[in-house]
């Protein structure tokens, strides 16, 4: 079986095991708050959410304790196709735009910043920090431009069923530095 046919094996087996964790636990993303390791917070920290699709693990509780902390927020924003995202500042409550793939992303007035760190949503993840998600290649090229121009934080938030033993991974595919899950924390790698 080649890369691509291995790929979207997984994608369909992980998208069933996080449907299955989701619809065990909707509420599961206060358990990302438990297990936060949030010494990795600098003061002022310029942090990128997301806001869940359906059946992802909802950060929205999490951001709200890195802004309660002193974190900025910003969310992604799809700029073009095989572009990398760029990143407009939103602070919880501010009303949100429905985008491309159903997104909800800030005001094109919003400030762009770079963020510090990423939480990234995925549909699986090995130990070594190799995630899966859903072959468009936004967060692989932007993590790549980051890591070019700096060393941002990477941290996958996931149910624990979502974590696999190995993870197929090609030559533009960009490891996470952390995994956070509904039952723990652990660096990658």
């Amino acid at each position: 079986m080649n890369l691509d046919s291995l790929k979207a094996d997984l994608r369909r087996r992980a998208l069933a095991a996080r449907q299955s964790a989701h619809d065990a636990a909707p509420d599961a993303g206060e358990q990302l708050v438990e297990h936060f390791p949030f010494e990795l917070l600098a003061p002022g920290a310029v942090v990128s959410g997301y806001w869940p699709l359906p059946g992802e693990i909802d950060p929205r509780p999490l951001m709200a304790e890195l802004a309660a902390r002193g974190a900025r927020l910003v969310l992604p924003v799809i700029v073009a196709p095989g572009e990398p995202l760029i990143f407009r500042e939103w602070r919880p409550g501010e009303p949100l735009q429905r985008r491309v793939f159903g997104l909800m992303e800030p005001a094109e007035s919003a400030p762009e910043l770079v963020p510090d760190i990423l939480l990234v949503p995925l549909l699986a993840i090995d130990s070594d920090g190799n995630r899966l998600g859903f072959g468009k290649g936004y967060y692989d090229r932007t993590l790549a431009g980051l890591r070019a121009a700096g060393t941002p934080l990477a941290i996958g938030l996931a149910y624990e069923a979502q974590v696999v033993a190995a993870g197929p991974v090609d030559e533009f595919d960009q490891p996470l530095d952390w995994l956070v899950t509904t039952q723990r924390a652990i660096l990658s790698g």
